[in-house]
Protein backbone atom coordinates (compact mmCIF):
# COMPACT_ATOMS: atom_id res chain seq x y z
CA UNK A 1 0.00 0.00 0.00
CA UNK A 2 1.40 3.48 -0.71
CA UNK A 3 1.93 5.63 1.95
CA UNK A 4 -1.13 8.71 1.21
CA UNK A 5 -3.68 5.23 1.07
CA UNK A 6 -2.21 4.03 4.63
CA UNK A 7 -2.81 7.28 5.99
CA UNK A 8 -6.31 8.10 4.63
CA UNK A 9 -7.41 4.13 5.90
CA UNK A 10 -6.00 5.03 9.58
CA UNK A 11 -7.62 8.72 9.44
CA UNK A 12 -10.77 6.67 8.50
CA UNK A 13 -10.56 4.08 11.44
CA UNK A 14 -9.71 7.16 13.98
CA UNK A 15 -11.94 9.58 12.37
CA UNK A 16 -15.12 6.96 12.62
CA UNK A 17 -14.44 6.14 16.04
CA UNK A 18 -14.12 9.68 17.08
CA UNK A 19 -16.90 10.27 15.80
CA UNK A 20 -18.94 7.09 17.06
CA UNK A 21 -19.40 5.33 13.76
CA UNK A 22 -18.71 1.80 14.50
CA UNK A 23 -19.89 0.64 11.15
CA UNK A 24 -17.84 3.14 9.48
CA UNK A 25 -14.39 1.42 11.01
CA UNK A 26 -15.50 -1.99 10.53
CA UNK A 27 -15.00 -1.55 6.91
CA UNK A 28 -11.34 -0.89 7.20
CA UNK A 29 -10.66 -4.40 8.33
CA UNK A 30 -10.93 -7.81 6.73
CA UNK A 31 -13.88 -9.79 7.44
CA UNK A 32 -11.21 -12.36 8.53
CA UNK A 33 -9.07 -9.34 11.08
CA UNK A 34 -7.52 -10.36 14.13
CA UNK A 35 -6.88 -7.29 16.74
CA UNK A 36 -4.98 -8.21 19.76
CA UNK A 37 -3.13 -6.78 21.91
CA UNK A 38 -0.18 -9.02 23.17
CA UNK A 39 1.01 -10.89 25.46
CA UNK A 40 -3.31 -11.85 26.23
CA UNK A 41 -4.74 -8.01 27.00
CA UNK A 42 -7.44 -8.63 24.54
CA UNK A 43 -7.45 -10.25 21.28
CA UNK A 44 -11.08 -10.17 18.97
CA UNK A 45 -11.59 -12.21 15.74
CA UNK A 46 -13.93 -11.33 12.98
CA UNK A 47 -16.41 -8.46 12.30
CA UNK A 48 -19.05 -9.78 14.86
CA UNK A 49 -16.24 -9.49 17.58
CA UNK A 50 -14.69 -6.45 16.67
CA UNK A 51 -18.45 -4.77 16.23
CA UNK A 52 -19.24 -5.79 19.63
CA UNK A 53 -15.39 -4.30 20.77
CA UNK A 54 -16.05 -1.03 18.76
CA UNK A 55 -19.39 -0.65 21.13
CA UNK A 56 -22.02 -1.68 18.03
CA UNK A 57 -24.06 0.67 18.15
CA UNK A 58 -23.76 2.93 21.22
CA UNK A 59 -20.22 3.25 21.08
CA UNK A 60 -18.58 5.10 24.23
CA UNK A 61 -17.20 8.06 23.92
CA UNK A 62 -13.44 8.12 22.94
CA UNK A 63 -11.01 10.47 21.01
CA UNK A 64 -7.82 8.67 18.66
CA UNK A 65 -4.85 10.93 17.19
CA UNK A 66 -2.18 9.53 14.93
CA UNK A 67 1.50 11.35 15.75
CA UNK A 68 3.44 8.97 12.93
CA UNK A 69 2.20 6.78 10.10
CA UNK A 70 4.91 4.50 8.17
CA UNK A 71 4.08 1.97 5.81
CA UNK A 72 6.00 -1.01 3.75
CA UNK A 73 4.15 -2.75 1.28
CA UNK A 74 1.86 -4.65 3.43
CA UNK A 75 3.02 -3.63 6.98
CA UNK A 76 2.36 -0.21 8.92
CA UNK A 77 2.87 1.39 12.10
CA UNK A 78 1.20 3.74 14.10
CA UNK A 79 2.11 5.85 16.82
CA UNK A 80 -1.11 7.46 18.79
CA UNK A 81 -2.86 8.62 21.77
CA UNK A 82 -6.41 7.19 22.66
CA UNK A 83 -8.52 8.60 25.09
CA UNK A 84 -11.71 7.21 26.19
CA UNK A 85 -12.12 6.49 29.98
CA UNK A 86 -7.98 6.63 30.44
CA UNK A 87 -5.58 7.74 28.12
CA UNK A 88 -3.21 5.38 26.47
CA UNK A 89 -0.30 6.10 24.27
CA UNK A 90 1.00 3.74 21.90
CA UNK A 91 2.27 1.96 18.54
CA UNK A 92 0.32 -0.09 16.24
CA UNK A 93 1.70 -2.45 13.93
CA UNK A 94 -0.91 -3.41 10.96
CA UNK A 95 -1.18 -6.33 8.18
CA UNK A 96 -2.89 -4.84 5.15
CA UNK A 97 -4.87 -7.06 2.75
CA UNK A 98 -6.45 -5.83 -0.17
CA UNK A 99 -6.42 -2.39 0.94
CA UNK A 100 -7.89 -3.07 4.64
CA UNK A 101 -6.51 -3.96 8.02
CA UNK A 102 -5.98 -7.92 8.55
CA UNK A 103 -4.00 -7.90 11.74
CA UNK A 104 -3.67 -5.15 14.25
CA UNK A 105 -1.45 -5.90 16.84
CA UNK A 106 -1.50 -3.25 19.54
CA UNK A 107 1.10 -1.96 22.41
CA UNK A 108 0.02 0.71 24.74
CA UNK A 109 0.50 2.46 28.23
CA UNK A 110 -1.80 3.90 30.39
CA UNK A 111 -0.51 7.81 30.99
CA UNK A 112 -2.54 10.83 31.56
CA UNK A 113 0.53 13.05 30.59
CA UNK A 114 -0.12 14.69 27.00
CA UNK A 115 2.05 13.41 23.71
CA UNK A 116 5.55 14.74 23.85
CA UNK A 117 7.48 13.38 20.92
CA UNK A 118 10.55 14.27 22.57
CA UNK A 119 9.80 12.05 25.74
CA UNK A 120 11.48 14.52 28.18
CA UNK A 121 7.82 15.58 29.72
CA UNK A 122 7.92 11.96 30.88
CA UNK A 123 11.33 11.92 31.96
CA UNK A 124 10.40 14.58 34.05
CA UNK A 125 7.21 13.58 35.62
CA UNK A 126 8.83 10.08 36.58
CA UNK A 127 11.77 12.43 38.25
CA UNK A 128 9.15 14.56 40.18
CA UNK A 129 10.66 17.46 38.15
CA UNK A 130 9.03 20.61 36.01
CA UNK A 131 10.96 22.64 33.35
CA UNK A 132 11.32 25.06 35.30
CA UNK A 133 11.82 23.74 39.10
CA UNK A 134 14.88 21.00 39.54
CA UNK A 135 15.51 18.87 42.43
CA UNK A 136 18.60 20.86 44.18
CA UNK A 137 20.98 17.67 45.66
Amino acid sequence: MEHDGFVRLMQTIADAWNAGDTERALACFADDAVYLEPPDEQRYEGRAALYAFFGGEDPPPMHMEWHHLVVEGDVGVGEYTYRGTNQYHGLVIVQLRNGVIARWREYQTRSPLPFDPSGRAASRERLGTTPTAARVG
